[in-house]
């Protein structure tokens, strides 16, 4: 628009926040002189003059220019100046102030930016979208920017601005759906929203930005103008760290249960790293995983209903604080893995539903687009924009925050259009199948971002069906992961465990069925925070037998888990045996370990670590069959299995599992090598509470006595409801 007169159309409305295309209105438009004209929209305004900033090397101030009133909402009109210039507003109130005019200034975005978000492969879109403190034209202020293709108009909103919409219509960038504004003199602390008008022209409920990087802490619900976090450079060390023959042993924790200050206050980021980590460093875990710490309402929610995917939750502390976490944690030698959850998300009308007044971030169709187990949105995987926004963010996250690994929940939900639906509730897909073809080519291109951008980084499904090659690369037509949960060896070993010992002899296969298939998939053994909620107590208490016992079957069943082939997850509280089932807001029962029976698992919990990280064969061949070979299998009426693991080098270690709690002298066993098989720990000894029956001199020699179809053999003694592991020398 040139400096023509304005008709009154045009003037309603932009004073009444109807208006879609501010700069075609505000700022200066037109020739310098008379034909020129400078807009300024400035409510409750009761003067305004227009001073033109100074030449390079002028002392003197340039000339001010009066705007008259055009409408007594606020709009006010001027000749063009000849420079650039500064707002001078003298406001009704009587007072004065001098602000740089937003309409002033040129676009935010760079034409490749946009070229890229309107593909849907720029690959890091958080570097333009959202708020950005930044300098523009030499001048600072916050660069905002946000995708809202079918809005009418879009407005920053704050405590910059009252709050009011009308007062900073945004500039659409048609070419990708973006709106965006420059905001002079914003700073890094600012509150602020979106408000949108829907392309009928209907006033959406203030909108939370989706790439905000900080947000209020609920129930509020800004969003909060943060920097841009560094990004962390490459580290060899971490990538060792988290490679496949590396052990790998992970210590899930929720941030808000594990310690607290006092019944209702958490810990921040830093006093969580001086305890946490150390907590996790004595007891020899590997890695952190924490669950989903991005923004989310609800507590109860877990994390898994997130509102700000972007920023880490105010509950902890500033997002620095996350970051001074990790390199707390990575300077002591644990890993960071963080619970992400782009399978879906809540229907808070602040949030991302319906964002500009239509289905963008989800599918439109509620047999697509709505999980009715959790009353959740799905998101719309098909979407070039949507998919940038996740793929996005779980680079933000491993670049910016330096994390080591991503653990994506409910992917199973992701890859079946029927999961949790009746029939006639859901939409075949192109070929009339049951598979969601767009979320299986997100979580292909997911992991081959990833793998390209950040090698030194993992992902874990937690994905519960028998779905192909989810841990197989994406050439090979797999999903791209590098570990799967192992949800099938979870189920039905903690089936298992919580029967009477008198019954588990016709249930052995419970035990066993998991290595039919354990080299399938890179497999993590879970014990995870669903097994230890809604109803069904914790593990300790679905022990059978009386109180000893009940410890005997725990120790056990760890003995046999660390034991067992794959990378090792452990809930908080399970280590020291925690008696109650886990409550999200509540502290763990740290007394317990006054007692000798909780202190004992965690010691065995400690042990079990040590010797995992310290025996290759224990870990190194974790993901594949070279490293594991049966003794036996088949003893059910005893309720024994043993079995040998072994590394690339050729070191061995015998586990001999007993889940009756008999004593069995002189058991035979076959062993692949002739030598000394040394006992390197046994979950019975004294140490954590069991009757340290065992091996009299802790070593036994192999004798040329055939067995178990091996030429050589041992004999031993097992203890009851207990797990023994013994090395081998030559």
């Amino acid at each position: 628009m040139s400096g023509k007169p304005l008709d009154r159309e045009t003037i309603a409305a932009l004073c009444e926040g109807r208006h879609g295309d501010p700069f075609a209105v505000l700022g200066p438009h037109g020739a310098f002189g008379a034909r020129g004209a400078l807009r300024a929209f400035l409510p409750g305004a009761a003067e305004v003059q227009a001073r033109t900033l100074p030449a390079a090397g002028a002392r003197r101030a340039g000339r001010a220019t009066p705007l008259h009133c055009v409408d007594p909402a606020g709009l006010f009109e001027g000749p063009r100046p000849s420079r650039p210039y500064r707002l001078e507003v003298t406001w009704a109130d009587g007072n004065r102030s001098t602000l740089d005019d937003p309409y002033r200034f040129g676009p935010v975005l760079g034409e490749l930016d946009v070229w890229l978000l309107s593909e849907g492969t720029h690959l890091r879109p958080f570097e333009v979208l959202g708020a950005h403190p930044r300098e523009h034209e030499e001048v600072a202020g916050v660069a905002f920017a946000v995708w809202a293709p079918n809005a009418s108009r879009v407005s920053v909103v704050g405590d910059f601005n009252l709050w009011d919409g009308r007062r900073h219509p945004m500039r659409l960038r048609r070419e990708c759906g973006v709106w965006e504004l420059f905001l002079p003199g914003v700073q890094a602390g600012a509150h602020y929203k979106f408000e949108l008008l829907d392309r009928e022209g209907r006033l959406l409920p203030h909108k939370a930005d989706p790439y905000a990087r900080r947000a209020e802490l609920r129930p509020a619900c800004a969003s909060i103008v943060a920097g841009l976090p560094p990004a962390a450079p490459p580290s060899a060390e971490r990538r060792r760290a988290n490679a496949i023959d590396a052990p790998v042993s992970v210590y899930e924790v929720h941030l808000g249960s594990w310690r607290r200050r006092d019944a209702i206050h958490w810990l921040d980021w830093d006093e969580l790293a001086a305890q946490l980590i150390p907590y996790a460093c004595e007891l020899g875990f590997t890695h952190l995983e924490l669950m989903p710490v991005a923004e989310h309402p609800l507590d109860a929610s877990w994390g898994y209903q997130t509102t700000g995917l972007y920023a880490p939750t105010a509950r902890f502390g500033a997002p620095e604080g996350l970051r001074r976490f990790v390199e707390r944690a990575h300077a002591a030698g644990l890993g960071v893995i963080l619970d992400w959850v782009p399978a879906h998300f809540p229907t808070d009308g602040w949030g991302l539903a319906r964002f500009d007044g239509t289905a963008l971030f989800e599918y439109a169709d509620p047999r697509e687009g709505y999980h009715n187990d959790w009353n959740t949105l799905i998101y719309n995987w098909g979407r070039t924009e949507v998919r940038n926004f996740l793929v996005g963010n779980a680079l933000y996250w491993l670049e910016r925050f330096d994390v080591d690994g991503l653990r994506v929940d409910a992917v199973a939900s992701m890859l079946y259009r029927d999961y949790s639906r009746k029939a006639g509730e859901w939409i075949p897909n192109v070929h009339g199948g049951r598979e969601n073809l767009e979320a299986i080519a997100f979580l292909r291109r997911l992991n081959e971002v990833l793998g390209a951008e950040r090698p030194q980084a993992v992902t874990v499904a937690e994905e519960s069906t028998a779905f192909p090659a989810v841990s197989r690369p994406t050439w090979a037509g797999g999903l791209g992961f590098h570990y799967k949960w192992n949800m099938g060896w979870m189920n039905d070993t903690l089936k298992y465990m919580a029967r009477d010992p008198i019954h588990r002899p016709w249930h052995h296969g419970e035990l066993t069925f998991g290595l039919v298939y354990a080299f399938h998939e890179n497999f993590m053994l879970a014990i995870s925070h669903d097994e230890v909620v809604h109803g069904k107590g914790s593990l300790l208490a679905r022990m059978p037998g009386d109180r000893w016992q009940q410890f005997a079957n725990l120790r056990a069943y760890y003995g046999f888990m660390w034991g067992h082939p794959g990378k090792k997850l452990l809930f908080m509280g399970c280590e020291f045996a925690q008696q109650a089932e886990w409550k999200h807001d509540a502290s763990l029962d740290w007394h317990l370990l006054e007692q000798p029976g909780h202190a004992g698992v965690q010691r065995l919990v400690r042990d079990l670590n040590a010797l995992y990280r310290g025996s290759a064969a224990l870990h190194e061949q974790d993901c594949s069959g070279a490293g594991f070979e049966w003794i036996d299998h088949d003893d059910a009426q005893r309720s024994l299995l043993s079995f040998v693991r072994r590394s690339r080098d050729g070191a061995l270690m015998l586990v001999v599992c007993n889940f009756a709690p008999v004593v069995h002298h002189g058991l035979r066993l076959g062993v692949p090598a002739a030598g000394t098989w040394r006992e390197r720990l046994n979950t019975d000894s004294r140490f954590y509470g069991g009757s340290d029956v065992g091996q009299p001199l802790a070593a036994v020699g192999t004798e040329p006595v055939p067995s178990h179809g091996r030429a050589l053999s041992l004999r031993l003694t097992v203890p009851p409801l207990a797990t023994v592991f013994l090395e081998w020398t030559a």
